[in-house]
């Protein structure tokens, strides 16, 4: 093929499809390789349909508290198939809509696995049912002057554990699942593992989480750790914590996993640790790019060490979130077209955990601040405060702001709550732009809504909550 472009992106996900548009629009001729379907994991297999999976538990956990609104119904029929259909429905949409971005910004897609060659070449093997690029089915290298990797990352396996698809399963085969199963282990109390729990809680599955350190969300700041745990407790979860699984095994009637001492049987188990970077068979090797830990190493502008090639997005270990890789993306393509960009603050990272109560958090723990030999005031505003929440009878959690005493810097903002995801884009800015607490807290937040509660807790810092 005669093109020589720009930059060609390997990986169609969030930090990929994100990155080829920005190039794009910065003039850049570009192409993008992707092996399945545009949008990635994210659009297609994680984020979309799962959170619209997500909004039909809550209301069929609202339709369960019935009698606290006043009203009251008999032989209330969910049914899972039809929750799941219109998670395909809205993950389709989207993905269609990348399509359409796709063309619309005149971004060549080679549906096939793409693979360094060199630093300024990547190959392509098409895909059996590849559609024409440019009037012809492609196989074989593209010249390129830039190349930017976006290969995502796979689901984590336990050793000795085999997944088949079936009774012991990924989150990939989850969002598959067009029944709820009558039980299920999960294996991992981080965010996909809570998150499918309480999906399947609300379709009448019992649930049991199997998580390894004392609390679930191990990785949230210890008071909102606690928080979830309490909550999970009460709604009727089954916890297995403290307790590392030893093995998962099938029997005749579904499966079994043995953790810290005890058996839980369960039509399925779902494996929910963590994720590895998809770094094997991509030619890292071949090019000569620094891996460490299953990641690729780049720097402040997502450049490997190879002059011409970055990498972005889960690919690059650290925060593996969607939001993420698209931030990566567009400092890598401002990069490659010459534009200056600022770095990106990894304690600015907004991450999100949904089900009910919501978890929404950015920056450092209260433990790591203080472990970092930090002297920090602490603010925090309980939503049973908040009269919003007391309104729509979400009234647990709270928010916490970490700050420190000296300057006022925003360390760390952590939550759980209602729509709490919702309102994290505040304290991301403020960051940014090196607010305060208190400046946060003299700026007016409308009466009564759930934003409240943060500059309550911004007040807080000082001592000097209003409401509490």
């Amino acid at each position: 093929m005669a093109t020589t472009y720009d930059v060609t992106i390997i990986g169609g996900g969030p930090a990929g499809y994100v990155a080829a548009i920005r190039a794009a629009q910065l003039g850049l001729k570009t192409a993008l390789v992707e092996k399945e379907h545009v949008g990635g994991v994210c659009l297609n297999w994680g984020c979309i349909p799962s959170k619209a999976l997500l909004r039909n538990a809550e209301i069929v956990q609202l339709l369960k508290r019935g009698k606290d609104f006043g009203f009251s119904f008999e032989n209330l029929r969910v049914d899972y198939a039809v929750a799941h259909k219109r998670s395909r429905q809205v993950s389709d949409r989207l993905v269609k809509g990348v399509q359409f971005l796709m063309k619309k910004n005149k971004i060549d897609v080679y549906q096939g696995v793409g693979k360094l060659r060199a630093a300024n070449q990547v190959e392509v093997t098409a895909a059996p049912d590849a559609p024409a690029v440019n009037g012809q089915k492609f196989d074989g290298v593209l010249d390129t002057r830039n190349v930017i990797l976006a290969t995502g990352a796979h689901a984590t396996l336990l050793p000795g554990i085999e997944v088949d698809g079936q009774s012991i399963i990924t989150y990939r085969h989850g969002l598959e699942l067009t029944q709820a199963p009558k039980s299920i282990a999960i294996v991992g109390g981080g965010a996909i593992g809570v998150e499918f729990g309480y999906v399947f809680k609300a379709y009448g599955a019992e649930v049991t989480i199997v998580e390894m350190m004392p609390t679930l969300v191990p990785k949230e700041d210890a008071e909102i750790a606690a928080e979830l745990t309490k909550a999970y407790t009460k709604m009727g979860f089954k916890l297995v914590l403290n307790a590392k699984v030893e093995s998962a095994t099938k029997t005749a009637d579904g499966v079994e996993v043995k953790a810290g001492g005890q058996v839980v049987k369960a039509d399925k188990a779902l494996i929910a640790i963590s994720f590895t970077p998809n770094t094997e068979n991509i030619g890292l090797e071949t090019v000569g790019v620094n891996v460490e830990r299953r990641a690729v190493v780049v720097d402040g502008k997502m450049r490997t060490n190879v002059p011409g090639v970055y990498a972005i997005g889960d690919l690059v270990g650290g925060w593996m979130l969607a939001h993420v890789g698209s931030a990566h993306g567009i400092v890598a393509a401002e990069t490659v077209a010459g534009r200056e960009v600022p770095e990106l603050d990894d304690n600015a990272m907004p991450r999100a955990t949904y089900g009910q109560p919501q978890i929404a958090s950015m920056g450092l723990s209260e433990a790591q601040a203080r472990e970092k030999g930090l002297e920090v005031n602490v603010g925090k505003f309980p939503f049973q405060a908040n009269g919003k929440a007391l309104g729509l009878g979400e009234s647990g959690g709270f928010v916490k702001v970490v700050a420190d005493k000296k300057y006022g810097e925003i360390l760390g903002v952590h939550m759980i709550g209602p729509e709490v995801t919702e309102l994290l884009p505040e304290w991301v800015l403020a960051r940014n732009y090196e607010l305060t607490p208190s400046e946060v807290a003299r700026s007016v937040h409308a009466h009564p809504t759930l934003s409240e509660a943060m500059m309550e807790a911004a007040h807080a810092v000082e001592g000097q909550a209003i409401h509490i």
